[in-house]
């Protein structure tokens, strides 16, 4: 590390050699292992329709929070497989996921069996619960939508991508909701445990895989996905496995969330607004075309 210095009265020009390490200068800088202040969430870019030309797909969308990418596709609302599977007054939202074998950044490559796999249903079910609270299904009954969901990259946080990329790919189809699912991740760290790197008592948002990993080991440290509608100010999902010492604890997290699903909100409505526009100006003729001879 190189620091320059330069007399006000002289305008000498002093350098000084120093061995600090890159996270001993995040440390001192009061960021995070990657740049970012405790109240900033990751670069997300949100993609309307990567899947159109796919058979059988009604909307897709594609979600990049920081290094993780979660794709998304609908398909419905179709006819029941069963007869038993029908309801009389809404439709049946089922939620696959499928992790590709190069998605997590630990290198573990090993196969999951979206069936049995126990983090996999979880997941299915919370992200089958959160949107469910937005989705108008009364107005399809007797039919099934179906969200393939796929983990292409996972560097922390794929259930907020997760539901992120469902939200924008149910409006990709066009299917009635009541308000966007933004989901973001919060996380408390407080005590004086050395991984805490100076950013101590104080809120994080959007955690990545690597600052779950070493704070999980902290007993005080806390972390939570959240799911909210944020037009409407209602949560629709809050999840926390860490033992929480008093209420305001919860609130402080559960607020720091909110904030960062506003964030979230506002790239998903951006996103959504130019996809609207060019279709709206495709339908009117204003559309150029673009095409690349090879």
């Amino acid at each position: 590390c190189i620091f320059v210095f330069i007399k006000p009265k002289s305008n000498e020009i002093i350098i000084t050699m120093s061995s600090l390490r890159q996270t001993d200068l995040l440390a001192l800088s009061n960021l995070r292992n990657d740049g970012r202040k405790p109240n900033e969430i990751r670069r997300i870019s949100v993609q309307m329709s990567p899947l159109t030309n796919a058979s059988g797909t009604n909307g897709s969308a594609l979600v990049q929070m920081g290094l993780t990418t979660v794709l998304c596709a609908v398909v419905g609302p179709i006819a029941c497989a069963r007869k038993s599977d029908e309801s009389t007054d809404r439709a049946l939202l089922e939620v696959n996921i499928r992790t590709a074998p190069f998605a997590p950044s630990s290198g573990d490559r090993r196969t999951t069996n979206p069936s049995t796999d126990r983090r996999i249903v979880e997941e299915c079910s919370l992200i089958q619960n959160a949107l469910e609270a937005s989705l108008m299904l009364q107005l399809f009954p007797k039919t099934r939508i179906t969200l393939d969901i796929t983990i292409l990259a996972d560097d922390g946080g794929r259930l907020c991508a997760s539901i992120n990329a469902a939200s924008c790919a149910l409006v990709d189809a066009g299917l009635p909701m009541k308000d966007l699912v933004c989901s973001c991740s919060a996380g408390l760290i407080s005590g004086t445990g050395s991984s805490a790197g100076g950013l101590e008592e104080v809120e994080l948002i959007d955690l990545n895989q690597r600052e779950i990993s070493t704070y999980s080991n902290e007993s005080s440290a806390v972390y939570m996905p959240v799911a909210t509608m944020p037009q409407r100010g209602t949560v629709v999902l809050a999840q926390c496995e860490s033992r929480l010492s008093s209420v305001d604890v919860f609130e402080k997290v559960l607020l720091a969330a909110s904030q960062g699903c506003q964030m979230v909100f506002r790239v998903m409505e951006t996103s959504i607004r130019e996809r609207t526009g060019k279709i709206l100006a495709a339908k009117m003729g204003n559309a150029n075309l673009k095409v690349n001879f090879i």
